[in-house]
């Protein structure tokens, strides 16, 4: 793997697309009604221009930005594509709207297992050790139960299915192939840099820090409230570690310290057909043309948005 490539480029998967994301753009490719493949395009500024970019720990905040900002906008436009609507997302609505996912993310899984801790800790009277290593287990169990269960609808199939054609098409580059659909077919599924292996990571050191914590965190109001505030630290030490994992997976050890990550993507992503490698070869071409400031290929002609 190519450790170059490391920290500039990621992806995501949208409904019937693909975002692709490089260091000063991105590329986001769908597959719309009529069979055709429309890309569009963006500059990306304010935190990715910043000091943050660059600064361990605090870099990680870049990656909550990038599922629950861009995220959130590039879905509504993908859903929007499907639906032939014109509708754009206003600064404002998209704020609010990552203020309440992220919100929404913070009480399922962080603060409603912090509370189930406590009870057991108060009511049956389990050690404080205890009670935060069976607030973790409960933490990982609603992350993959809420996995498991959007895996089985019908829309969301198709969803971790491009998310399986943007990790091929990715391995494809990054294993210095030629970018085509026959090699990017041929490419594993998962990816050391995925979301979802962020999603876990995040998950397995809250376990580790909340117990280590445990004995500052003796009333609801504190255990509670460490939670909220820890989240973006959280976040700072898995991007670091992800990104640790990804550049040294020939280690054993390290290999074996990431297996989790990459096993629990065979829940969110699946295989993709031809058209979905397409689409996601499209939006990756078309990102790295712009990275490399050279002309996007004419197949692949990019429509500028916001």
């Amino acid at each position: 793997m190519a450790e170059k490539c490391l920290p500039s480029y990621g992806g995501q998967a949208l409904i019937e697309g693909v975002l692709m994301r490089g260091k000063k753009y991105l590329a986001a490719s769908f597959r719309k009604p009529d069979g055709s493949i429309e890309t569009v395009t963006e500059e990306l500024k304010g935190i990715y221009k910043s000091k943050i970019t660059k600064i361990p720990l605090l870099r990680g905040l870049v990656s909550l930005w990038d599922s629950l900002g861009l995220g959130m906008k590039y879905l509504s436009i993908s859903a929007n594509m499907q639906t032939g609507e014109d509708e754009k997302i206003t600064p404002v609505e998209m704020v609010l709207t990552m203020l309440i996912a992220f919100g929404l993310a913070a009480l399922l899984f962080f603060v409603g297992p912090a509370w189930i801790g406590k009870i057991l800790e108060d009511r049956l009277h389990v050690s404080m050790w205890l009670s935060n290593a069976l607030e973790g287990i409960f933490r990982l169990a609603v992350v993959l139960i809420y996995m498991i269960a959007v895996s089985q609808m019908e829309d969301i199939k198709r969803v971790f299915r491009y998310h399986g054609a943007e990790h091929k098409t990715i391995n494809c580059y990054e294993a210095g192939l030629e970018m085509t659909v026959e090699n990017a077919r041929k490419q594993s599924r998962q990816h050391p840099r995925c979301g979802t292996a962020f999603m876990v990571t995040v998950v397995i050191i809250s376990v580790l820090l909340f117990i280590l914590i445990g004995p500052l965190t003796k009333t609801m109001a504190s255990r509670l409230l460490s939670r909220l505030l820890l989240i973006p630290v959280i976040a700072g030490v898995s991007y670091e570690f992800i990104f640790f994992t990804a550049r040294h997976l020939d280690n054993p050890v390290v290999r074996f310290l990431a297996k989790p990550n990459l096993l629990v993507q065979n829940i969110t992503t699946a295989e993709p057909d031809d058209s979905m490698l397409e689409v996601a070869l499209a939006s990756f071409e078309t990102m790295l043309a712009l990275e490399e400031e050279r002309e996007i290929p004419v197949m692949r002609e990019a429509e500028s948005v916001a």
